[in-house]
Protein backbone atom coordinates (compact mmCIF):
# COMPACT_ATOMS: atom_id res chain seq x y z
CA UNK A 1 0.00 0.00 0.00
CA UNK A 2 1.54 3.43 -1.00
CA UNK A 3 -1.69 5.84 0.23
CA UNK A 4 -2.32 6.56 3.47
CA UNK A 5 -6.07 7.27 4.16
CA UNK A 6 -6.97 10.58 5.36
CA UNK A 7 -8.44 10.58 9.18
CA UNK A 8 -12.44 11.74 8.87
CA UNK A 9 -12.74 11.19 4.99
CA UNK A 10 -16.16 10.96 3.75
CA UNK A 11 -17.54 7.26 4.01
CA UNK A 12 -18.04 7.05 0.22
CA UNK A 13 -13.95 8.05 -0.22
CA UNK A 14 -12.95 5.16 2.02
CA UNK A 15 -14.73 2.25 0.56
CA UNK A 16 -13.03 3.63 -2.24
CA UNK A 17 -9.99 3.66 -0.88
CA UNK A 18 -10.78 0.33 0.91
CA UNK A 19 -11.55 -1.42 -2.12
CA UNK A 20 -8.15 -0.36 -3.55
CA UNK A 21 -5.64 -0.82 -0.81
CA UNK A 22 -7.50 -3.82 1.90
CA UNK A 23 -6.86 -7.20 0.55
CA UNK A 24 -10.46 -8.52 1.72
CA UNK A 25 -12.01 -5.68 -0.35
CA UNK A 26 -9.89 -6.79 -3.62
CA UNK A 27 -11.88 -8.27 -7.18
CA UNK A 28 -11.30 -12.09 -5.96
CA UNK A 29 -15.32 -13.03 -5.57
CA UNK A 30 -14.08 -15.64 -2.87
CA UNK A 31 -11.83 -14.11 -0.63
CA UNK A 32 -9.37 -17.18 1.24
CA UNK A 33 -7.96 -17.02 4.26
CA UNK A 34 -6.02 -19.55 6.81
CA UNK A 35 -7.89 -20.38 10.21
CA UNK A 36 -6.02 -21.68 13.57
CA UNK A 37 -2.42 -22.19 12.65
CA UNK A 38 -1.24 -20.01 15.87
CA UNK A 39 -2.56 -23.52 18.21
CA UNK A 40 -1.62 -26.85 18.35
CA UNK A 41 -3.73 -29.37 16.27
CA UNK A 42 -5.21 -26.42 14.59
CA UNK A 43 -8.85 -26.73 14.18
CA UNK A 44 -8.38 -30.82 14.15
CA UNK A 45 -9.06 -32.57 17.41
CA UNK A 46 -7.50 -35.46 16.43
CA UNK A 47 -4.50 -38.12 16.90
CA UNK A 48 -4.22 -38.48 13.17
CA UNK A 49 -0.86 -37.94 11.75
CA UNK A 50 0.82 -34.25 10.65
CA UNK A 51 3.71 -32.49 10.55
CA UNK A 52 1.76 -29.33 11.40
CA UNK A 53 2.82 -28.01 14.17
CA UNK A 54 2.83 -24.53 16.18
CA UNK A 55 5.72 -23.14 16.68
CA UNK A 56 6.85 -19.73 15.40
CA UNK A 57 9.04 -20.78 12.25
CA UNK A 58 6.35 -23.16 11.35
CA UNK A 59 3.89 -20.77 11.48
CA UNK A 60 5.96 -18.23 9.22
CA UNK A 61 6.54 -20.81 6.66
CA UNK A 62 2.77 -21.38 6.48
CA UNK A 63 2.36 -17.58 6.15
CA UNK A 64 4.99 -17.02 3.55
CA UNK A 65 3.18 -19.48 0.87
CA UNK A 66 -0.50 -18.29 1.76
CA UNK A 67 0.85 -14.80 0.93
CA UNK A 68 2.52 -15.97 -2.22
CA UNK A 69 -0.67 -17.60 -3.01
CA UNK A 70 -2.37 -14.56 -2.69
CA UNK A 71 -4.81 -15.38 0.20
CA UNK A 72 -6.34 -12.40 1.57
CA UNK A 73 -6.65 -13.58 5.01
CA UNK A 74 -4.82 -15.23 8.46
CA UNK A 75 -6.95 -15.61 10.68
CA UNK A 76 -5.83 -17.12 14.52
CA UNK A 77 -7.74 -18.81 17.43
CA UNK A 78 -7.57 -16.60 20.32
CA UNK A 79 -6.91 -19.34 23.14
CA UNK A 80 -5.61 -19.08 26.83
CA UNK A 81 -6.71 -22.70 27.76
CA UNK A 82 -6.67 -25.96 26.34
CA UNK A 83 -9.77 -28.12 26.55
CA UNK A 84 -8.55 -30.97 27.82
CA UNK A 85 -9.44 -34.98 26.34
CA UNK A 86 -5.98 -36.56 25.41
CA UNK A 87 -4.79 -33.93 22.96
CA UNK A 88 -5.12 -31.10 25.47
CA UNK A 89 -6.77 -29.59 22.20
CA UNK A 90 -5.18 -25.89 21.25
CA UNK A 91 -2.58 -26.17 24.89
CA UNK A 92 0.47 -25.08 22.89
CA UNK A 93 -0.76 -21.47 21.27
CA UNK A 94 0.75 -17.81 20.42
CA UNK A 95 -0.97 -14.72 21.71
CA UNK A 96 -2.87 -13.30 18.90
CA UNK A 97 -1.95 -9.53 18.65
CA UNK A 98 1.73 -10.40 19.10
CA UNK A 99 1.25 -13.22 16.54
CA UNK A 100 -0.27 -10.40 14.04
CA UNK A 101 2.47 -8.46 14.07
CA UNK A 102 5.22 -10.95 13.55
CA UNK A 103 3.15 -12.27 11.01
CA UNK A 104 2.67 -8.95 9.12
CA UNK A 105 6.54 -8.43 9.42
CA UNK A 106 7.65 -11.82 7.48
CA UNK A 107 4.28 -10.80 4.60
CA UNK A 108 3.86 -8.39 2.43
CA UNK A 109 0.35 -8.96 1.21
CA UNK A 110 -2.03 -10.75 3.08
CA UNK A 111 -4.08 -9.68 6.30
CA UNK A 112 -3.12 -10.76 9.54
CA UNK A 113 -5.69 -10.59 12.15
CA UNK A 114 -5.91 -10.57 15.64
CA UNK A 115 -8.90 -12.56 17.80
CA UNK A 116 -9.25 -11.04 20.62
CA UNK A 117 -11.55 -12.02 23.80
CA UNK A 118 -13.10 -8.85 25.27
CA UNK A 119 -13.07 -9.55 28.77
CA UNK A 120 -9.36 -9.83 28.91
CA UNK A 121 -8.03 -6.81 26.98
CA UNK A 122 -9.04 -3.33 27.98
CA UNK A 123 -10.14 -1.62 25.48
CA UNK A 124 -7.40 1.29 25.06
CA UNK A 125 -4.71 -1.12 25.06
CA UNK A 126 -6.60 -2.89 22.07
CA UNK A 127 -7.14 0.34 20.45
CA UNK A 128 -3.54 1.20 20.57
CA UNK A 129 -2.33 -2.58 19.73
CA UNK A 130 -4.77 -2.58 17.13
CA UNK A 131 -3.02 0.88 15.53
CA UNK A 132 0.49 0.00 15.81
CA UNK A 133 0.23 -3.41 13.84
CA UNK A 134 -1.81 -1.39 11.62
CA UNK A 135 1.12 0.94 10.93
CA UNK A 136 3.74 -1.43 10.98
CA UNK A 137 1.64 -3.68 8.15
CA UNK A 138 0.92 -0.93 6.27
CA UNK A 139 -2.75 -1.46 6.66
CA UNK A 140 -3.21 -4.98 6.51
CA UNK A 141 -4.37 -5.80 9.90
CA UNK A 142 -7.92 -6.56 11.31
CA UNK A 143 -9.85 -7.01 14.28
CA UNK A 144 -11.21 -10.23 15.00
CA UNK A 145 -14.30 -9.79 18.08
CA UNK A 146 -14.66 -12.53 20.61
CA UNK A 147 -16.70 -12.05 23.35
CA UNK A 148 -15.35 -14.69 25.39
CA UNK A 149 -17.82 -17.79 25.94
CA UNK A 150 -14.96 -20.42 27.21
CA UNK A 151 -15.89 -20.34 31.14
CA UNK A 152 -12.39 -21.45 32.22
CA UNK A 153 -10.61 -19.07 30.39
CA UNK A 154 -12.57 -16.31 31.46
CA UNK A 155 -12.00 -17.21 34.92
CA UNK A 156 -8.47 -18.17 35.15
CA UNK A 157 -8.65 -14.00 34.69
CA UNK A 158 -10.41 -13.61 37.88
CA UNK A 159 -13.42 -12.18 35.56
CA UNK A 160 -16.84 -12.99 36.34
CA UNK A 161 -18.11 -14.92 32.82
CA UNK A 162 -21.49 -12.39 32.06
CA UNK A 163 -24.87 -14.01 30.59
CA UNK A 164 -24.69 -14.22 26.96
CA UNK A 165 -26.47 -11.12 26.10
CA UNK A 166 -24.58 -9.21 28.96
CA UNK A 167 -21.58 -9.82 27.06
CA UNK A 168 -22.39 -8.72 23.85
CA UNK A 169 -23.29 -5.12 26.14
CA UNK A 170 -19.83 -5.63 27.27
CA UNK A 171 -18.21 -6.13 23.66
CA UNK A 172 -20.91 -2.59 22.27
CA UNK A 173 -19.19 -0.60 24.62
CA UNK A 174 -15.44 -2.00 24.20
CA UNK A 175 -15.66 -1.64 20.57
CA UNK A 176 -17.21 2.15 21.12
CA UNK A 177 -13.83 2.88 22.99
CA UNK A 178 -12.04 1.78 20.65
CA UNK A 179 -13.54 3.10 17.72
CA UNK A 180 -13.53 6.69 19.35
CA UNK A 181 -9.81 6.36 20.34
CA UNK A 182 -8.98 5.03 16.46
CA UNK A 183 -11.02 8.50 15.74
CA UNK A 184 -10.56 10.76 18.35
CA UNK A 185 -8.32 12.52 20.53
CA UNK A 186 -8.70 13.66 24.58
CA UNK A 187 -12.02 12.03 24.79
CA UNK A 188 -14.39 10.95 27.70
CA UNK A 189 -16.46 7.68 28.15
CA UNK A 190 -18.70 6.87 30.93
CA UNK A 191 -20.69 3.28 29.85
CA UNK A 192 -21.23 0.44 32.60
CA UNK A 193 -18.80 -1.16 31.89
CA UNK A 194 -15.72 1.31 30.87
CA UNK A 195 -15.08 4.64 32.14
CA UNK A 196 -12.26 6.78 30.04
CA UNK A 197 -10.91 10.42 31.22
CA UNK A 198 -9.13 11.90 28.30
CA UNK A 199 -8.43 9.22 26.05
CA UNK A 200 -5.36 9.45 23.92
CA UNK A 201 -4.29 7.45 21.12
CA UNK A 202 -1.54 8.38 18.39
CA UNK A 203 -0.44 7.25 16.17
CA UNK A 204 -4.22 6.30 14.50
CA UNK A 205 -4.73 2.97 12.16
CA UNK A 206 -3.67 3.28 8.65
CA UNK A 207 -7.00 1.79 7.46
CA UNK A 208 -10.26 4.21 7.17
CA UNK A 209 -12.72 4.05 8.47
CA UNK A 210 -11.44 1.86 10.75
CA UNK A 211 -9.02 -1.31 10.45
CA UNK A 212 -11.50 -4.31 9.32
CA UNK A 213 -13.50 -5.65 11.66
CA UNK A 214 -15.05 -9.23 11.93
CA UNK A 215 -16.86 -11.27 14.42
CA UNK A 216 -18.27 -15.04 14.18
CA UNK A 217 -21.38 -14.20 16.36
CA UNK A 218 -24.19 -16.70 15.55
CA UNK A 219 -26.84 -16.03 18.13
CA UNK A 220 -29.66 -13.49 17.62
CA UNK A 221 -27.29 -11.11 19.99
CA UNK A 222 -24.33 -12.22 17.54
CA UNK A 223 -25.62 -11.34 14.54
CA UNK A 224 -27.09 -8.62 15.44
CA UNK A 225 -23.74 -7.16 17.08
CA UNK A 226 -22.29 -7.44 13.77
CA UNK A 227 -24.89 -6.04 11.51
CA UNK A 228 -24.35 -3.09 13.99
CA UNK A 229 -20.65 -3.15 13.85
CA UNK A 230 -18.59 -5.00 11.78
CA UNK A 231 -17.32 -5.60 8.50
CA UNK A 232 -18.00 -9.44 8.08
CA UNK A 233 -19.75 -12.07 10.39
CA UNK A 234 -18.27 -15.15 9.91
CA UNK A 235 -20.72 -17.75 10.31
CA UNK A 236 -21.06 -21.23 11.12
CA UNK A 237 -23.05 -23.57 8.37
CA UNK A 238 -24.68 -26.41 9.52
CA UNK A 239 -26.72 -27.01 6.46
CA UNK A 240 -26.78 -25.10 2.84
CA UNK A 241 -30.30 -23.23 3.41
CA UNK A 242 -29.20 -22.75 6.94
CA UNK A 243 -26.51 -20.40 5.66
CA UNK A 244 -28.92 -18.71 3.11
CA UNK A 245 -31.36 -17.96 5.67
CA UNK A 246 -28.27 -16.75 7.82
CA UNK A 247 -27.04 -14.31 5.12
CA UNK A 248 -30.32 -12.98 3.93
CA UNK A 249 -30.62 -12.26 8.03
CA UNK A 250 -27.13 -10.62 8.27
CA UNK A 251 -27.42 -8.42 5.20
CA UNK A 252 -30.69 -6.98 6.01
CA UNK A 253 -30.43 -5.98 9.95
CA UNK A 254 -27.34 -4.14 8.12
CA UNK A 255 -29.68 -2.32 5.70
CA UNK A 256 -31.43 -1.40 9.01
CA UNK A 257 -28.64 -0.05 10.57
CA UNK A 258 -27.77 1.48 6.72
CA UNK A 259 -24.71 -0.09 6.14
CA UNK A 260 -23.26 -2.95 4.68
CA UNK A 261 -21.95 -6.53 6.48
CA UNK A 262 -20.64 -9.32 4.61
CA UNK A 263 -20.48 -12.74 5.44
CA UNK A 264 -17.61 -15.26 5.12
CA UNK A 265 -17.52 -18.74 6.95
CA UNK A 266 -14.85 -21.28 7.69
CA UNK A 267 -14.30 -25.11 7.25
CA UNK A 268 -11.78 -28.10 6.71
CA UNK A 269 -10.29 -29.05 3.55
CA UNK A 270 -9.53 -32.60 2.65
CA UNK A 271 -8.72 -32.66 -1.31
CA UNK A 272 -7.08 -35.19 -2.94
CA UNK A 273 -6.41 -36.56 -6.42
CA UNK A 274 -9.88 -39.00 -5.93
CA UNK A 275 -12.87 -38.67 -3.75
CA UNK A 276 -11.76 -41.77 -2.26
CA UNK A 277 -8.79 -40.45 -1.03
CA UNK A 278 -10.13 -37.76 0.02
CA UNK A 279 -12.99 -39.55 2.25
CA UNK A 280 -10.52 -41.63 3.41
CA UNK A 281 -8.21 -38.53 5.04
CA UNK A 282 -11.36 -37.73 6.29
CA UNK A 283 -11.83 -40.54 7.86
CA UNK A 284 -8.72 -40.77 9.13
CA UNK A 285 -8.89 -37.66 11.00
CA UNK A 286 -12.54 -38.30 12.57
CA UNK A 287 -11.07 -41.96 13.81
CA UNK A 288 -8.08 -40.44 15.42
CA UNK A 289 -10.57 -38.32 17.18
CA UNK A 290 -10.44 -36.24 20.64
CA UNK A 291 -13.98 -37.54 21.87
CA UNK A 292 -13.52 -36.34 25.25
CA UNK A 293 -11.99 -32.92 24.59
CA UNK A 294 -15.04 -32.35 21.62
CA UNK A 295 -17.58 -33.15 24.39
CA UNK A 296 -15.72 -30.54 27.02
CA UNK A 297 -16.29 -28.07 24.31
CA UNK A 298 -19.76 -28.45 23.00
CA UNK A 299 -20.76 -28.83 26.88
CA UNK A 300 -19.24 -25.50 27.24
CA UNK A 301 -21.36 -24.10 24.05
CA UNK A 302 -24.91 -25.38 25.46
CA UNK A 303 -24.71 -28.31 23.35
CA UNK A 304 -25.01 -31.99 25.80
CA UNK A 305 -28.46 -33.36 25.10
CA UNK A 306 -29.19 -36.92 25.50
CA UNK A 307 -32.28 -36.41 23.37
CA UNK A 308 -30.23 -35.21 20.27
CA UNK A 309 -27.20 -37.99 20.56
CA UNK A 310 -27.10 -38.79 16.77
CA UNK A 311 -27.35 -34.93 15.93
CA UNK A 312 -24.72 -34.44 18.86
CA UNK A 313 -21.99 -37.27 17.19
CA UNK A 314 -22.73 -35.58 13.51
CA UNK A 315 -21.82 -32.28 14.80
CA UNK A 316 -19.36 -33.39 16.99
CA UNK A 317 -17.76 -35.15 13.92
CA UNK A 318 -17.42 -31.76 12.29
CA UNK A 319 -15.77 -30.22 15.59
CA UNK A 320 -12.86 -33.34 15.38
CA UNK A 321 -12.50 -32.33 11.61
CA UNK A 322 -12.67 -28.83 11.60
CA UNK A 323 -13.81 -27.05 14.92
CA UNK A 324 -17.62 -27.53 13.46
CA UNK A 325 -16.77 -25.51 10.10
CA UNK A 326 -18.11 -26.79 6.68
CA UNK A 327 -16.56 -29.66 5.03
CA UNK A 328 -14.69 -29.32 1.92
CA UNK A 329 -14.43 -32.92 1.04
CA UNK A 330 -13.19 -34.63 -2.47
CA UNK A 331 -11.31 -34.06 -5.70
CA UNK A 332 -9.96 -30.94 -6.57
CA UNK A 333 -13.01 -30.22 -9.14
CA UNK A 334 -15.50 -31.72 -6.22
CA UNK A 335 -14.26 -28.33 -3.60
CA UNK A 336 -14.41 -26.18 -6.41
CA UNK A 337 -17.59 -27.08 -7.22
CA UNK A 338 -18.69 -26.53 -3.68
CA UNK A 339 -17.36 -23.35 -2.89
CA UNK A 340 -19.41 -22.37 -6.34
CA UNK A 341 -22.07 -23.41 -4.58
CA UNK A 342 -21.12 -21.63 -1.10
CA UNK A 343 -20.59 -18.21 -3.33
CA UNK A 344 -24.09 -18.52 -4.54
CA UNK A 345 -25.57 -18.64 -1.44
CA UNK A 346 -23.67 -15.46 -0.37
CA UNK A 347 -20.84 -16.88 1.44
CA UNK A 348 -17.74 -14.28 0.08
CA UNK A 349 -15.05 -15.26 1.71
CA UNK A 350 -13.83 -18.99 3.77
CA UNK A 351 -10.91 -19.58 6.05
CA UNK A 352 -9.76 -23.04 5.55
CA UNK A 353 -7.91 -25.30 7.76
CA UNK A 354 -6.27 -28.59 7.08
CA UNK A 355 -4.98 -31.57 8.96
CA UNK A 356 -1.56 -30.70 7.43
CA UNK A 357 -1.34 -27.10 6.70
CA UNK A 358 1.59 -26.80 4.92
CA UNK A 359 1.35 -29.84 2.98
CA UNK A 360 -1.71 -29.63 1.65
CA UNK A 361 -1.48 -25.53 1.16
CA UNK A 362 1.31 -26.30 -0.93
CA UNK A 363 -1.60 -29.08 -3.14
CA UNK A 364 -4.13 -26.72 -2.72
CA UNK A 365 -2.07 -24.15 -4.70
CA UNK A 366 -1.21 -25.97 -7.47
CA UNK A 367 -4.32 -28.19 -7.83
CA UNK A 368 -7.44 -26.34 -6.52
CA UNK A 369 -6.58 -22.72 -7.17
CA UNK A 370 -6.30 -22.65 -10.72
CA UNK A 371 -9.60 -24.32 -11.12
CA UNK A 372 -10.92 -21.54 -8.79
CA UNK A 373 -9.60 -19.10 -11.00
CA UNK A 374 -11.30 -21.31 -14.20
CA UNK A 375 -14.50 -20.96 -12.56
CA UNK A 376 -14.63 -17.23 -11.84
CA UNK A 377 -14.06 -17.15 -8.17
CA UNK A 378 -9.98 -15.53 -8.28
CA UNK A 379 -8.58 -13.82 -10.91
Amino acid sequence: MNSIAVPGMHPDDAREWRRLHVPVYNENRLKLGIFGMNCSNGCTITHAETTFEASYEHNVKIAKLADELGFEMLVPVGRWKHFGGTTKFNSNNMEVYTWATAMACNTSQIMPFATSHVPTVHPLFAAKQAATIDRISNGRFGLNIVCGWFRPEIEMFGIEQLAHSDRYGMAQEWLDVIRQAWREQDFNYDGKHYHIKGGYLDPKPVQQPHPVLINAGNSEEGREFSARNVDFNFITMATKDQAQGMVQDIHTRARDYGRECGVMSYGLVCCRDTEEEAKALYDRIVAGGDWDAVKNIMAVLGMESSSFNEQIKSFGERFIAGWGGYPLVGTPEQVVAQMLELRELGIEGFILSWLDYYEELKYFGERVLPLMKQAGLRV
